[in-house]
């Protein structure tokens, strides 16, 4: 088998390596990390933010800047809307966004800023919508800062990540899976430190805590980013070159390959966003969370695909390479169709918790727990291969703008996640599980369909 040779002119290769990889990534890795704990420790708060205090103290006279617009809107389109089906249409609206931006913030790298420079402008504006999060009348600027950092900040931080290994080098598979853990290792302490701060001492402390994780995470950013090779643009700079040649026509096969892949992955994020918007309220409303005499808060549901992440991940990599050496290891899409059906599999149990739970009772967490495992095993064949599949499939050149692509699939799903929320409150439980448990089979059935064509 031949070896990948590093390039001449990477001097990011040779600063040494951690556990076999570079030492970049493990800054890529804790940089993600602490940004990873300010989104999903804003994120789980806030549905309950806006069900439990916002929108009640709007009825109250609270003038939210913004709000009588929005909700106008959104009611002149799907009718009359409940305090839960409005914090759902929001919600979806903006974890949509969050991962509609990413293909812009792509674009601009790729063309102008370059990725390094993007990742600061993304991360600065992050921390400031954090903070803006602090005054209830600035609660949707707050979010349109959030949406526009994190379009410069997300598929530049992850392109990074390709950039540290050669064309062909077996390591990068492996590198995204080191990287995925660190995107929930901030996941995991988000829900436990902001989710506890907000809903035991005020909401302002547990956002207040989201925008230092962010600022954190800038810092070691800045300090680790000699230990990353300059992007592509700094090159061409530095080579004076002017134009790019077109896209050759094995260019735009790889990006209409990409394309069917990032279609078929809104169906799997519209189910899988439930954790953050319908499950979180069946966590509030219908879990008993009192372990040996103490209640704890809710929102640390947040904290258990991220716990089954670090546990499984590491086993699914021996999992795929002892398939691989008996030569029936799953194609890339293969392990996408697979995490599909493992996802929409998971809402079985939430289908007979319901029928077991009353809609005025507590149930039992091991229902949370059971789903969460098959989300987690369904999100480890699909997340974390499909970042590795867009570097390696990408033409270079744009190889920023297709991860934003990549993202973009997840902002239909994301909003998707929010309009089949809009059905908790008007459908019975069990019904609207098993609404989301079709869907993750069918969006399996597809990707199995077009393995062939595609691979």
């Amino acid at each position: 088998m031949a070896t990948a040779t590093l390039p001449q002119n990477e001097k990011a290769f040779d600063k040494g390596t951690i556990m076999g990889h570079p030492k970049g990534l493990f800054v890529l890795f804790f940089t993600e990390m602490w940004e990873r704990f300010s989104y999903y420790g804003m994120r789980a708060l806030l549905v309950l933010y806006m069900v439990d205090y916002l929108f009640i103290e709007v009825e109250k006279g609270k003038e939210v800047l913004g709000f009588n617009f929005l909700k106008t809107i959104l009611e002149a389109t799907f009718g009359e809307l409940s305090h839960q089906a409005l914090s759902s249409q929001i919600y979806g609206l903006y974890t949509g966004f969050v991962y509609f931006t990413p293909f812009f913030g792509g674009l601009i790298a790729d063309k102008f800023l370059g990725q390094k420079k993007s990742v600061y402008v993304g991360g600065l504006l992050m921390a400031i919508g954090h903070f803006l999060m602090a005054i209830e009348s600035l609660f949707f600027p707050a979010l349109i800062f959030l949406i526009l950092g994190n379009g410069a900040f997300k598929p530049n931080i992850s392109t990074q990540v390709g950039n540290l290994y050669p064309e062909g080098d077996p390591r990068r598979d492996s590198a995204f899976t080191i990287f995925y853990m660190g995107i929930n290792l901030g996941a995991f302490f988000s829900p436990l430190v902001c989710g506890t701060l907000g809903q035991f001492y005020g909401w302002h402390y547990g956002f207040g805590a989201a925008g230092i994780g962010m600022l954190v995470g800038l810092i070691v950013y800045h300090f680790g980013k000699g230990l990353l090779p300059d992007d592509r643009i700094s090159k061409r700079r530095a080579a004076h070159e002017v134009q790019d040649e077109p896209l050759s026509k094995d260019d735009w096969n790889r990006i209409f390959a990409l394309v069917i892949l990032c279609a078929v992955n809104v169906f799997f994020w519209g189910i899988f966003e439930q954790q953050g918007n319908t499950l979180q309220l069946w966590a509030d409303k219908n879990t008993d969370w009192s372990v040996l005499g103490l209640t704890i808060p809710s929102t640390w549901y947040q904290s258990f695909n991220p716990a089954f992440i670090f546990m499984f991940a590491p086993l699914m990599n021996m999992v795929w390479s002892w398939q691989n050496k008996k030569g029936n290891e799953p194609s890339s899409v293969g392990k996408m169709g697979i995490g599909c059906v493992l996802c929409g599999v998971a809402f079985i149990l939430m289908i007979l918790a319901a029928k077991a739970v009353g809609p005025d009772e507590k149930g039992s967490i091991w229902w949370l727990v059971g789903c969460t495992w098959l989300f987690t095993m369904g999100e480890l064949y699909l997340s974390p291969i499909g970042l590795s599949l867009v570097t390696k499939v990408a033409p270079a050149r744009i190889v920023s703008m297709m991860m934003g692509m990549w993202f973009l699939s997840s902002f239909f799903g994301n909003y998707a996640a929010g309009y089949i929320g809009g059905f908790y409150e008007k459908m019975s439980k069990d019904n609207f599980f098993f609404l989301c448990t079709v869907l993750g089979l069918a969006a399996g059935m597809i990707f199995f369909a077009a393995k062939k064509p595609l691979n």
